[in-house]
């Protein structure tokens, strides 16, 4: 490996902003999630990650003295004005305005509909969990599908004496699946744009590891399933023409043509077919649009406010600070891949959040593949998979609150049965010790 001469000299006390975000951040989710909690609300999300991610870019302009406050603010710009960071903001747009006007034309509820009448009833638990897995690849959002099936789900439990954390963690880690593939994931624009690889290559190495764990998880639920009660999930009414648009979504996406396209295929699809079906009018299409992008403001600001950090902490010798005790610790092309995921999965600890971890761990990530000779696709897919397997069994993550909620269950009882994050957890592991060396 070659080392950039260019590079600032390495300095720990750079990386200070992070550790001022993660004990803000973490700390305040420990306190009000387990020690004085809120009635009614998730204790991780009491604090706001953009207050936090504030605190922590004040302290960074503090303590990067070297450069005048204009100097700082010069880095901070050229962060943000980077090309993927700017593609990447633009996306969670449209991705946002996409969920809106699915939701709006009831694309999600068809599309659960008639996937749900075509399981067997003899195979109704490893049948939700590919339902889940294909809804939350379609929808881009691992807690939109929880918030779907769960409640179905426990219906089934109930009326075939299944159990009820067995089946909840089957959807969950169907979500999870989806999540980590989907084109208009959070996940998989924020590895992708950081990386600066395409959604496509991306989606093909991630692929290598994750159908093995979901094939093996499918596995273990149809063995379960010969062997317990038939449960009938029931018959759901849907609309074809609006379950169709996801599956177009998802083909289009699969090909390789350019993700802006895709989106806005997909919009106009609900849009027409939404109208033309009576699901909604053009009022509540453009109002719902907006309701989708308003709620991507949150992770668009979180994006501006860690590259704005990363670049101060970069220019101040934090990023070759970590780069050095992977250099130390981690050798060859496997030990920067281990590098990457360790990473990945301690922001995703500390922030309860796959995409906020991706997005503060991205731009290390980058350097490390870089050095280390990673090719960016693979680089990106560490990311996103160390971040879901994470997020899909921290039992504070909001995936297994939602879950839990919904069910009536505790977050903790969910955890034994999440075979999927525990699958891939060995996939990508093997995958890893597998891999060729590299000088």
């Amino acid at each position: 490996m070659e080392q950039n001469t260019n590079q600032p000299k390495a300095r720990g006390i750079a990386l200070l902003p992070i550790l001022v975000f993660l004990v803000l951040y973490l700390g305040a989710g420990i306190w009000y999630e387990y020690i004085a909690p809120i009635e009614g609300k998730m204790g991780f999300y009491v604090m706001s990650v953009v207050v936090a991610f504030g605190v922590a870019l004040i302290v960074a302009f503090l303590q990067n003295r070297k450069k005048q406050f204009i100097g700082n603010i010069q880095l901070c710009a050229k962060s943000i004005g980077d090309v993927n960071i700017t593609i990447m903001l633009f996306i969670f747009l449209m991705a946002g305005a996409f969920s809106g006007i699915a939701k709006a034309a009831g694309g999600v509820e068809s599309t659960a509909h008639l996937l749900l009448n075509l399981v067997p009833a003899a195979f109704a638990v490893p049948g939700l969990f590919i339902i889940a897995c294909l809804i939350s690849m379609s929808m881009g959002t691992s807690v939109g599908t929880i918030t779907v099936l769960v409640p179905i789900a426990a219906s089934v439990a109930e009326s075939a004496g299944f159990s009820l954390p067995l089946i909840v963690g089957t959807v969950v880690g169907g979500a999870m699946f989806g999540d980590n593939l989907s084109f208009i994931s959070d996940t998989t624009i924020a590895a992708t744009r950081t990386q600066g690889t395409r959604m496509q290559d991306k989606f093909f190495a991630n692929l290598k590891v994750a159908l093995p764990a979901a094939l093996v998880t499918l596995a273990v639920l149809v063995v379960g399933a010969v062997n317990s009660n038939v449960a009938d999930l029931g018959s759901f009414d849907y609309s074809l023409l609006l379950a169709m648009p996801y599956f177009i979504v998802l083909v289009l996406a699969i090909t390789g043509m350019n993700v802006f396209t895709v989106l806005g295929t997909g919009i106009f699809l609900f849009l027409v077919l939404g109208i033309a079906t009576g699901a909604t009018n053009f009022s509540e299409a453009f109002s719902a649009m907006g309701v989708g992008t308003n709620g991507m403001f949150e992770t668009m600001i979180v994006t501006i406010l860690a590259a704005s950090i990363s670049a101060i902490m970069r220019d101040g010798g934090g990023f070759e600070a970590i780069l050095s005790f992977i250099r130390k610790n981690f050798k060859g092309i496997r030990g920067g891949r281990l590098g990457i995921g360790l990473l990945t999965v301690l922001m995703d600890i500390a922030t309860a959040n796959n995409t906020v971890a991706i997005v503060v761990a991205g731009p290390i990530a980058k350097t490390i593949s870089e050095e280390y000779g990673i090719d960016p696709k693979d680089s990106a897919s560490i990311l996103d998979t160390f971040s879901c397997i994470t997020q899909g069994i921290i039992p504070y993550g909001a995936q297994l609150l939602i879950a839990s909620a919904l069910a009536g269950i505790t977050s903790l009882s969910i955890i034994p049965y999440l075979f999927y994050p525990f699958f891939l957890a060995a996939s990508v592991s093997l995958w890893i010790l597998l891999s060729a060396r590299k000088a």
